[in-house]
This record gives structure tokens, sequence and C-alpha cells, in this order.
């Protein structure tokens, strides 16, 4: 297997601490964090709720939350599509905004609201796929609200609509809801992964971690179909 270079987690620290905004690189993590089975994504789940990439009702579920300004955000982004479609059906992808506040990210909000626009025309994970191929044109302007929107028009939406929905209280209620989720299962990190509802070891945080952790859920999950 080619290598790659180790997923790097973004964290933002206290305000007394980050000293005009800078981005601290963490190590280590003290604990894993799980998903409770009140909050996991069902079997059969509400797809105009959840973005989901991938069988809708794959038995291994991978979970990430994410900041399309995120660096590492975007160099693991398509090799988590990679995963969905080396181990299709078995595998689904689902994504969570956790857009990091400014100075960190200033325009990492911004991006969640584009995302989620394109995704009341049905087309979330097209503008996910371009927000991470251009980060590093969108995240250096001031203003990206112009590139959004030529993205939009690139991806085939309607741009005024488009226009009109990143500016909607629905809209936001998606990226706000995403967030709070997370913050109420203690992440404080981009991107945080989890698998089957098991945040991904620090041991693991890499391609060829993260392939083996799915390698083995799925011939887990296909152990426990056999026993059925």
């Amino acid at each position: 297997m080619k290598r790659f270079v180790p997923f790097i987690i973004v964290a933002v620290v206290a305000a007394a601490a980050i000293c005009g905004g800078a981005i601290l690189y963490r190590a280590k993590q003290p604990h894993l964090l799980t998903i409770p089975q009140d909050k996991a994504v069902p079997g059969k789940p509400d797809t105009e709720k959840v973005h989901i990439r991938g069988e809708s009702e794959a038995p291994v579920t991978i979970e990430e939350y994410g900041d399309f300004e995120c660096p590492p955000c975007g160099s693991m982004s398509p090799y988590l599509d990679k995963l969905v479609n080396e181990f299709k059906p078995r595998v689904r992808l689902v994504f969570r905004n956790f857009p990091l506040p400014p100075p960190a990210h200033k325009h990492a909000g911004e991006a969640a609201l584009a995302a989620e626009a394109a995704g009341l025309q049905g087309k979330f994970w097209e503008m996910h796929d371009v927000l991470y191929h251009e980060q590093s044109s969108w995240s250096k302007v001031g203003n990206p609200q112009e590139l959004f929107e030529a993205y939009a028009g690139t991806i085939g939406l309607n741009v005024p609509e488009f226009k009109k929905d990143m500016e909607s209280e629905k809209v936001k209620e998606r990226v706000n809801s995403d967030h709070s989720r997370g913050e109420s299962l203690g992440i404080r990190m981009t991107p945080t992964v989890f698998v089957n509802n098991r945040e991904l070891a620090q041991d693991k945080r890499t391609p060829e971690g993260l392939h083996g952790v799915i390698d083995e859920a799925v011939k887990e999950s296909q152990t426990k179909g056999e026993q059925k």
C-alpha cells in the first residue's frame, strides 16, 4: 500500500493560550470518545438529516466530524472515500459539520453553510468535495462568497437559490445541530473520526491504521451476519 502522511489532528486552544489564534497540533488525547447508542446513526437513517456516502444500511459506519478549512480534514477526505469504495457495500461514511471558530479558521463556518445549502438541492457531497479540493483558494481570500457561488454553478446548482439558502435559518440550524452534537460527545478538534461509534485510537490515525480498523470491523460484521 502506498504510504501517506499521517493525519494530524487540529485543535483550538483557549484564547489565553492562543497568542494570535495559533493552532495546536495535539499528539495525545487523554481518552477515546464513544457515541452512545441513543445518538448512533440507525441502520435505516433519515437521509434528509444525515449526510451518508455509501450504502445507507451498511453495517460499518465511519462518522467524521470535519471542518472544511482544516488541512488534515482535506487530506483525510479522499482516503475516506477510497475506503467506502473499497469495502462497498459494507461501509458507509457519515459527515458532520464541526467548523472551528475564528481566529483559528476564518471561513469554516461559511463553508459549512455552503455545503448545507448545496445539500438542499441534493448536492451536499459534490460541494463537500469541491470545498476540500479548492481549500487552498477560498480559505485565503477576504470574502469567499463569490468563490462559493462559482462552485455552486460548477456543480449545477441554482445559484440564486443557493445564495438565499446560505442565509436561511434552516441551513444555519443544520450546521449548529451538528456542532452541538459534537460538543455533547466531547469533541474539541478536527478531524475526529469514529468507527462504529468508537473514536479512532491515536496509533490508528494514519491511512494504514484506519484501513486496518475498517478491515477488522468489516470482517466482524460478516461474522455476525453468518451467525444469524
